[in-house]
């Protein structure tokens, strides 16, 4: 044992301590202060923040609805509250752990030492861990203590203090002495010899949290620690947003189809080892304790971010969800039967609650993870026939975006058709696009109603007698636009910011066939050039031409709008995400669109490569190679493009075959295995850029007979096998290498029976000369025999 005392060390000054802090409080809503050195474990208080449409965001409140949570005082009166009197901390106990972060925080203290001193210091700690935890100061130290301390120590400092954990975890600055101990018990869950220890300390300190859940649930700081405790358990990062408060923008990446929803993620390779069944304890215990309070945990911020992260976390455990999902709904259990989760008694309260801020985002959870047959039962009792009267509520839309978004079948989309598709103009006028993109994803993903998505959206912004040119602009100005009062006159605005949704509604349309969307392709390829430019520089802008240049149009209808940014292309590969946009106009250009805008990157080629964007730019596009041969740059172009061709040709989608462009640029989402392609395109890239050499001048893929005849045909298909990504057997490639083998055998011996025949007449000194030569010669054929011999064998029994 290390003995540190007061006289061991050297005296820091020390800081005055708040001894007046805010007691635990349910509902306590201060945010965090400033930490000093530790401010980067600050949890700031709820902004607001733009959502799908502006007003709303997962996992946090917008000030102006913060009222709407807020506990009122009955139902505060109502909840337990926790006796907690903090102590003042002793002199002496501050002077010693004041002395205790001089010393760890030297570097002169090595690793071992410098356990063995947060071990001890934390023995100190024995029985006045909650007012030590608490001070605002030495929570600091704790903080420090706890990361540098054994696994045993630790787990004894946890279990020590599990009776007071809830007032710790509640505490301004004991959330983070809390948090920081469960960040220590992940670390050491690497080392599988601390599993049963640490699952022992969770278990008491799970224990004492369902006896009184609402409490900690309904704390800013509690909250926030029980979803930390909650990730520990399922064995996810503490830190992972996803399963904190989801951001509003991952959100609509995924009802966009933008990026996989959770549900079709494989995340095991980020899960660690976990506690499944303490997990199910604590989540059950805690909804168990609180069916009293049911009512106040739907409507509070904080508690609705701790059920929010349970849901997720359980996600697969379908069981486990139905028994605590009607909970949530406010159904009462014992009336609960398999196939009627909801009761009809139930269904208008339900509606009225989803236009709460707090239980909005939790019900839009509820449906994201339900079973499908409770999602089914939701469907067609809460939500059927009330769609467009909820899409016009400022909480209610974004309800309606998550049950569109996850729709299970083709029926389900039947349905929202009904009521939502007559109503696109309606929902854009009202200001809702979100939820005509949630339809319109929910189109694309499950293969239902793309066309008539398509048609909709266009007569919402376009009326029959108007020509289809309109229909990109208004899109990307969709605020302007329906503000404006005479709307037949409506035209491009200037330094006007384009429409956030409206740009992603157009990234949507243009993943349709493009026999779907021809009115929208004539819109974008009609638009003016300086119209085209302004979009290219603004991001919304350059993902929609994208996004187009990526879609099914052919190959002439991309190179209209390509050649309106002719003579900008080096202005836009100096904009931060304009690179990608020159880039896309690259792939989707012929060999002499390509030439033309390598040619404007040269001037700006010196500057462009002081950017952050422009070095992978300029290597994508080789425009050193081009300006140092420009006809050997030519070439690789050329046969590039042949190579993407016959690679479609043999591998791409009816679709992509029956569409005429000219390249392989699109990237269509409606490629089998878009990764695959992605790969073999690198594979290609990296032939054609080692034929760049001087010793293999020789075109990629380029039909060269002579090139051809001294190749074997066995020789060729493996080459030709290997650049198209074919997996080709050793048998097919033996049987190959036989049967060409068997055809030069009767070449030769047909050839060898005309030279017996010519020799007979020759001269003389000819018989001479083939004398000399004749005991090599025999030699050789005798070996090729052999060898032909052995080949014709194997070949027969390979057929047979």
């Amino acid at each position: 044992m290390v003995a540190i005392g007061s006289k061991a060390l050297p005296l820091r000054k020390l800081k005055t301590s708040s001894l007046t802090e805010d007691s635990c409080m349910a509902g306590e809503d201060n945010p965090y202060g400033g930490r000093g050195k530790r401010g980067s474990m600050n949890r700031k208080s709820s902004k607001k923040r733009p959502g799908f449409d502006g007003d709303h965001s997962t996992g946090g409140v917008p000030a102006k609805n913060l009222k709407d949570s807020k506990i009122s005082k009955d139902q505060k009166a109502s909840l337990p509250q926790t006796s907690f009197v903090r102590k003042q901390v002793d002199p002496e106990a501050a002077k010693y752990y004041s002395e205790i972060e001089n010393v760890i925080a030297g570097t002169e203290v090595d690793l071992e030492e410098r356990s063995i001193i947060c071990s001890n210091a934390l023995e100190e700690s024995r029985g006045k861990e909650v007012e030590l935890a608490t001070d605002y100061v030495i929570s600091h130290t704790f903080q420090t203590l706890l990361e540098g301390c054994d696994v045993d120590h630790l787990c004894e400092f946890l279990q020590s203090c599990a009776k007071d954990f809830p007032c710790i975890a509640m505490d301004r600055s004991g959330s983070h002495v809390a948090e920081t101990a469960l960040k220590s018990l992940a670390m050491h869950l690497q080392d599988d010899k601390s599993y049963s220890l640490i699952e022992e300390t969770l278990t008491i300190i799970c224990q004492v949290i369902v006896d009184n859940p609402v409490e900690m649930m309904c704390n800013c700081h509690g909250s926030h620690v029980l979803r930390s405790l909650l990730c520990l358990c399922k064995g996810v990062p503490l830190d992972s947003p996803e399963f904190h408060a989801t951001k509003s923008s991952s959100v609509l990446a995924e009802r966009l189809n933008f990026r996989p929803s959770r549900l079709e993620r494989n995340d095991s390779e980020y899960m660690e080892q976990g506690f499944p069944d303490l997990l199910k304890f604590l989540v059950s215990g805690m909804l168990n304790c609180s069916r009293i309070d049911v009512s106040t945990l739907q409507t509070d911020q904080y508690s609705s971010l701790v059920l929010q992260t349970a849901l997720k976390l359980l996600v697969g455990h379908e069981e486990e969800l139905l028994r605590i999902i009607p909970i949530l709904l406010g159904c009462k259990m014992e009336n609960v039967v398999e196939g009627n989760f909801i009761e009809i008694t139930s269904v208008q309260n339900l509606r009225s609650l989803m236009k709460e801020t707090a239980y909005s985002h939790l019900m839009e959870v509820i449906l994201e993870v339900a079973p499908e047959a409770l999602y089914n039962e939701l469907f067609t009792k809460v939500f059927r026939n009330s769609l467009v009267r909820m899409s016009s509520h400022h909480c209610g839309n974004f309800v309606v975006q998550a049950l569109v978004s996850h729709a299970r079948s083709k029926g389900h989309m039947e349905l929202i058709w009904e009521e939502l598709g007559p109503k696109f103009k309606d929902l854009l006028g009202m200001g809702k696009p979100g939820v005509i993109a949630s339809v319109i994803a929910a189109s694309q993903r499950l293969h239902s109603h793309e066309q008539k998505c398509s048609q909709a959206l266009a007569a919402a912004v376009c009326s029959a007698n108007e020509s289809s040119g309109c229909i990109v602009p208004r899109l990307l100005f969709l605020d302007s636009y329906f503000s404006c009062q005479d709307k037949s006159n409506w035209n491009w605005p200037n330094g006007v910011k384009i429409h956030v949704m409206g740009s992603l509604i157009l990234e949507l349309v243009f993943k349709f066939p493009s026999a779907f969307i021809q009115p929208y392709i004539t819109s974008i390829t009609s638009m003016e050039a300086g119209h085209v430019l302004e979009a290219s520089k603004n991001s919304g802008g350059q993902r929609v031409i994208e996004a187009f240049l990526s879609s099914n149009a052919s190959g002439k209808q991309k190179h209209k709008l390509i050649v309106k940014l002719r003579g900008h292309f080096g202005e836009l590969a100096l904009y931060p995400s304009g690179s990608f946009t020159v880039e896309k106009c690259f792939n989707a250009s012929n060999v002499s669109q390509r030439e033309a805008i390598v040619s404007e990157l040269l001037p700006v080629q010196t500057e462009l490569s002081k950017t952050k964007q422009g070095p992978p730019l300029l290597r994508k596009l080789d425009v050193d190679g081009f300006a140092q041969r420009p006809d050997q740059w030519k070439l690789r172009q050329t046969s590039k493009q042949s190579a993407y061709k016959e690679f479609y040709d043999t591998f791409g989608s009816k679709e992509i075959k029956s569409s005429k462009a000219d390249s392989f640029l699109a990237e269509t989402p409606r490629t089998s295995h878009p990764e695959n392609l992605k790969e073999m395109r690198k594979e290609i890239d990296a032939c054609l850029s080692s034929s760049a050499a001087p010793a293999s001048s020789m075109p990629f893929l380029a039909h060269d007979n002579s090139t051809e005849m001294r190749m074997s045909g066995h020789k060729r298909q493996a080459e030709r096998a290997a650049q198209h990504g074919e997996a080709f057997t050793k048998d097919a490639i033996d049987y190959d290498v036989l049967k060409s083998k068997d055809q030069r055998l009767k070449k030769k011996k047909k050839h060898h029976g005309m030279e017996n025949a010519a020799a007979t007449g020759k001269a003389t000194d000819d018989v001479v000369y083939h004398q000399k030569q004749s005991h090599s010669v025999d030699k050789k054929e005798k070996k090729r025999r052999r060898k032909d011999d052995v080949s014709t064998s194997s070949l027969k029994k390979l057929r047979a």
